[in-house]
């Protein structure tokens, strides 16, 4: 009895090991708190993070509610305001956008609407290290969001990777798009070079990410560094949307 007792604890931890070395996907279950890394230059971070964000409602279903997407002033500075008009057209009309001053007050706002059970996710934007994004706030965060069954999405323009409880931690950057089937000298659908490089049910690991008809589709490898490293890339053509550069323009 004692050696299966001493032999439960081992099974239990091979079990975990199991789960988390399993790689993830686009249909993986979206965790609720996930965090973007980006170059506030680029403009990648932010496409990959609404895509992330448009995946994980499609596959809740909950592709008609809307979004509460929160930007300290910092973010602003830097990246601009959303402009509705350049935005995919299924996010367009859901958005509720709230500009605050400092990231106490974005923190503060993430976390109302996370509470908020007519949102279908919340989605914020900040830029640097901030001494009010620490890991007890993150960790804040990522409780609301069990909690009340909330998704959040966190952007991190020019950030460090710091101590966070979120569930998902990527970066994400621009990568030459495929070719258009209409025009080889134009971009066709945009792609981001994606690293997970932190997750508590998924190995790390790096990938392609396209947005296709049905969403996300995901291929293991990168080539953004020489863009002739996979079939079909660009390496002129950068994968963001031209819709999104035009609006998502400063200030």
């Amino acid at each position: 009895m004692s050696s299966l007792a001493a032999s439960l604890p081992r099974a239990s931890q091979l079990v975990r090991d199991a789960a988390r070395s399993a790689r993830w996907h686009p249909d993986a279950a979206p965790a609720c708190f996930a965090e973007v890394f980006g170059d506030g230059g680029d403009g990648g971070g932010t496409g990959a993070c609404l895509a992330l964000a448009g995946q994980a409602l499609r596959q809740r279903g909950e592709e008609g509610r809307a979004l509460l997407w929160v930007q300290d002033e910092a973010s602003i500075r830097l990246c601009g305001r959303p402009y509705r008009p350049g935005l995919p057209p299924s996010l367009r009309h859901r958005i509720l956008h709230v500009a605050v001053k400092t990231p106490a007050d974005a923190l503060f706002a993430l976390e109302e609407g996370l509470r908020c059970r007519d949102l279908a996710c919340v989605i914020g934007e900040m830029a640097g290290n901030p001494a009010a994004l620490s890991f007890t706030a993150s960790r804040r965060l990522a409780l609301a969001a069990e909690k009340h069954g909330s998704l959040l999405f966190l952007l991190r323009h020019d950030a460090r990777a710091d101590l966070s409880a979120a569930r998902l931690r990527w970066r994400m950057r621009s990568a030459p798009s495929a070719l258009s089937p209409w025009d080889r000298a134009a971009p066709g659908r945009p792609v981001w070079a994606a690293e997970l490089f932190r997750a508590r049910a998924h190995a790390p690991g790096e990938w392609l990410l396209t947005e296709g008809e049905q969403g996300l589709v995901a291929e293991v490898g990168a080539c953004a560094s020489t863009g002739s490293a996979r079939t079909g890339c660009n390496p002129i053509a950068k994968s963001v949307r031209p819709e999104l550069v035009e609006g998502y323009a400063h200030g």
